[in-house]
């Protein structure tokens, strides 16, 4: 490794990785064209929104998007869109 320190998030996601706790997403270029559409479909911004929400609900937001491999902000105003058209899917 190199001279750089890791922060302490940062340390446990790469001990994980290395302990071998991650598995592939099941067909990934599926899970590739599905977040590209997402993306796609919230790319044009033309507004600007504020809001004030709960540290524990923008850590978990956080951590979902990244979970999905992308910025929280982007992640947010896909579940929005997502409620929004009806695609949004509660998990049981």
């Amino acid at each position: 490794m190199s001279d750089f320190k890791l922060k302490s998030d940062e340390k446990k996601l790469l001990d994980s990785l290395e302990a071998g706790e991650w598995d592939s997403v099941p067909q990934l270029q599926s899970e590739i064209r599905k977040h590209g559409e997402y993306a796609k479909h919230t790319m044009r911004k033309d507004k600007r929104v504020n809001i004030r929400i709960s540290s524990r609900d923008l850590e978990q937001l956080q951590t979902l998007a990244l979970e999905d491999g992308i910025p929280y902000q982007t992640f947010i105003s896909s579940v929005l869109h997502r409620f929004l058209t009806g695609k949004l899917i509660e998990s049981k």
